[in-house]
């Protein structure tokens, strides 16, 4: 009977895990085959996890037991081992009919549960190639040492290494988001926002509540995107889980984007406040390296050219990179034209370097880059040097067009 009652158990799990999957599997082994060791590790606890996942779908349920056992003795508070975890002591005594078999549970945390083993499994399933590079990473300065994207949809976050202006995938970890899913535009809406952010700051635990966990990433959302668009609210953070919590379940947040604290101190480590980027995306969409390579110097002719008709001192030539509905520096397009045909008429020279120059396409809309570099302008009256970010949208002739520019201090 305890037989039965087992084989009964993992014939639901595999059900749950594999037949709502059953399309991709064949790409799965094709992408397992493909990746790197470093690219399938994760935290060593959700590899036990996975180990007793497979255990489960093998009937091997002895060795299924023995992972879980493991895992909640290392780490007690990882909510979904422990449920599965009861689930197989469970059989052991009697027939189960479903995932979680605890009437003192509600539905809606099972279920949360539920969700959390399908998106980690997915991942387990379909880990990224080593050849491939999320579209959004054009390119990074030489002073990013690191840059996160996070798939939103798959409640996964995934770090990069520059190496000399080449990202590579060096960690990837499970994340929870907002409990209204993706698509932030008000406050309270309880959505995580896509775009291209920025890491503003450091809080320590020591200034958070036991909620915040371990610390906490604020980014800076709203940007010049979300505010033109009219998208508001505040305090979307990269942060920790309370005490006894190990992880919370893919949507459980008010819009933030929550990692295990383990994770956290993870990733602290490399993120810089102010030049990391974090890049939230519905879905991260992945090209060849080798393409990726190909379409850099696309993106840099565009650039350049802006660069070298500034110099030329044409204002016909320089002005015609900015479109109809530019606003910046607080000025529209037309006191934009006015402002720079007057101060620029009587200058003798101008000289303009870029440098340390990153790009990111836009999440959640077409054809929209977000450009940043330091420059250095020099004229025969006026000099500076500052950090600019330009917002680069492709119209419908394939011309790439200046919506937003402005200074970061």
């Amino acid at each position: 009977m305890k037989i039965l009652q087992l084989k009964n158990y993992r014939t639901l799990l595999t059900g749950i895990l594999f037949l709502l999957f059953a399309p991709m599997h064949g790409i799965a082994q094709d992408l397992v085959s493909q990746a790197t060791p470093a690219h399938t590790m994760t935290h060593q606890y959700e590899k036990l996890l996975i180990d007793a996942l497979e255990n489960i779908s093998n009937n091997q349920m002895e060795e299924a037991l023995s992972s879980l056992e493991h895992l909640i003795k290392v780490e007690p508070n990882f909510r979904l081992a422990q449920l599965i975890y009861g689930d197989l002591l469970l059989a052991h005594s009697r027939p189960i009919t479903d995932f979680g078999n605890f009437p003192s549970l509600s539905y809606e945390y099972i279920d949360s549960l539920k969700e959390e083993a399908k998106v980690r499994w997915r991942h387990h399933l379909n880990p990224p190639s080593e050849n491939k590079v999320p579209e959004a990473l054009v390119q990074l300065s030489d002073d990013q040492k690191y840059v996160i994207t996070i798939d939103l949809e798959a409640s996964r976050l995934y770090l990069f290494q520059n190496r000399k202006g080449i990202p590579y995938l060096v960690n990837d970890f499970y994340v929870s988001i907002g409990k209204k899913g993706i698509g932030k535009y008000q406050e309270g809406d309880q959505k995580t926002p896509t775009g291209v952010y920025f890491v503003k700051s450091f809080i320590s635990p020591d200034e958070l509540p036991d909620f915040y966990g371990d610390g906490a990433f604020p980014i800076d959302y709203p940007n010049v995107m979300d505010k033109r668009y009219k998208r508001n609210g505040y305090g979307i953070w990269l942060h920790g889980t309370p005490l006894g919590t190990y992880s919370r379940p893919p949507r459980d947040s008010n819009g933030c984007v929550v990692l295990s604290n383990d994770d956290l101190r993870t990733l602290h480590q490399y993120i810089t406040v102010g030049k990391t980027p974090v890049i939230l995306a519905r879905q991260l969409h992945w090209i060849d390296r080798n393409n990726w390579q190909k379409r850099q110097a696309n993106y840099h002719s565009f650039i350049e050219t802006w660069r070298r008709d500034w110099e030329s001192k044409n204002m016909d030539l320089y002005l015609r990179h900015y479109a109809r509905d530019y606003v910046g520096l607080g000025k529209d397009y037309d006191g934009w034209v006015e402002h720079k045909r007057r101060v620029n008429s009587n200058k003798r020279y101008i000289k303009v370097n870029l440098s340390s120059t990153s790009a990111f396409l836009y999440p959640g809309e077409n054809n929209l880059l977000v450009v940043t570099f330091i420059q250095d302008y020099e004229s025969d009256n006026f000099s500076s040097r500052f950090i600019k970010r330009q917002y680069w949208r492709q119209d419908s002739n394939g011309e790439w067009k200046i919506i937003y520019e402005g200074s970061i201090s």
